[in-house]
């Protein structure tokens, strides 16, 4: 599956902390990088048994999925919990594509005067 997302944390933290979660979870990660202009790619596996760690471990690491990429991941869910035994097991691929803007927490706080 391929999915978009957003986020405001810094491109080689959030490699760095979405590695770790997922490995965490079980998953592989195949390839990962970030580019000059914010944008990190990554392309993991994981079994079809964990898809909701590895949904919740995305949230959690501050990712905005997109409507589709929300819905896809809600479908893979509850097909696989309908269907442990048939698809359990089987590897799910997501190549995920996410935009960051690191410097929106920075604005937004000396907007505010936190900074």
């Amino acid at each position: 599956m391929q999915m978009r997302a957003i986020s405001t944390e810094e491109p080689s933290r959030l490699v760095q902390s979405l590695t770790g979660a997922i490995l965490g979870c079980g998953g592989w990660v195949l390839s990962r990088g970030a580019n000059d202009t914010g944008t990190v790619t990554m392309l993991f596996e994981f079994e079809r048994q964990s898809c909701v760690d590895i949904y919740s471990v995305l949230i959690a690491a501050g990712l905005e999925l997109s409507p589709s990429g929300h819905m896809r991941f809600t479908e893979l869910c509850q097909c696989t919990r309908n269907h442990p035994r048939d698809c359990g097991g089987e590897i799910a691929s997501i190549d995920l594509e996410v935009q960051t803007y690191p410097d929106a927490i920075t604005s937004a706080a000396s907007c505010s005067g936190q900074i």
